[in-house]
């Protein structure tokens, strides 16, 4: 018996019949009735392809391989409560994930494993199926790409997407984590990568955490520094994108360069 208690212990709540399922613990089901539920959804994904299932439905998948123990269609319908949908919700913080009831470090990071898998499959098309496609050909893959990156992200982060002089990408850069309405930018650290890579152009690209993209009078003077820091050395800089929520501002179309 103590061997067993003891075993039980190393296994996050609710993963086992009979554990707590006090808030915080995943909500349990009988394996009889889990069995029938999951193959008929697993079937339907297989069968009729990913549209054929609601976002609820879909969070059920993801959450049965993290989970299996637990009755995945009440957390699933808690987490579209309160995120609003798949993509909210996989977009959403960790931390965030893990104060609905039951999905705990698991469901957490099975849920983040599917937006991390998502950012890179755009990622990859934004900067060409071959190496040799130049990025800025591609302009609303990468946008994509940046708003499922960046958009719902609680702080700022200010990244960096080096080019070649073929505007092919070199690198993509989170040059720095701030708080919810700032991030410390260095222009010599930014012109120092530049240099470091080779690269003769590059984008510009934060977000605001507040979902207005609009630039401040801080964001606009930031710029203007570093492109005055990289034409010294006779690097380009493309454009400055700010990502908000479900919109966003480019300085270069706003003609603020």
């Amino acid at each position: 018996m103590k061997k067993v208690i003891a075993e039980a212990a190393l296994v996050e709540p609710g993963l086992l019949p009979g554990l707590s399922t006090a808030p915080g613990s995943c909500p349990p089901a009988s394996p009889t009735s889990l069995e029938g539920h999951r193959r008929r959804v697993r079937e339907r994904l297989l069968e009729a392809g990913p549209t054929a299932l609601a976002d609820h439905e879909l969070l059920e998948l993801v959450l049965f391989i993290a989970q299996p123990r637990c009755d995945t269609k009440v957390m699933a319908r808690a987490l579209l409560e309160r995120f609003g949908g798949f993509a909210d919700t996989i977009s959403a913080d960790a931390a965030a994930l893990r104060k609905v009831d039951g999905i705990g470090l698991a469901g957490a990071a099975a849920l983040k494993t599917v937006h991390a898998a998502a950012a890179r499959l755009l990622e990859k098309r934004a900067s060409g199926e071959r190496r040799e496609a130049p990025i800025l050909n591609n302009w609303d893959k990468l946008l994509d790409y940046l708003r499922a990156e960046m958009a719902r992200d609680t702080v700022e982060q200010f990244r960096i997407l080096f080019l070649d002089n073929k505007n092919r990408l070199l690198a993509n850069v989170t040059q720095a984590r701030g708080t919810v309405n700032h991030t410390p930018v260095y222009p010599r650290e930014v012109v120092r990568q530049a240099l470091d890579l080779s690269a003769t152009a590059m984008i510009l690209v934060h977000n605001h955490p507040s979902g207005d993209p609009t630039p401040s009078p801080e964001d606009i003077e930031m710029t203007r520094i570093i492109c005055a820091a990289a034409r010294t050395f006779d690097i380009a800089v493309h454009d400055h994108l700010i990502i908000g929520d479900g919109r966003w501002t480019s300085f270069r179309q706003e003609g603020l360069f």
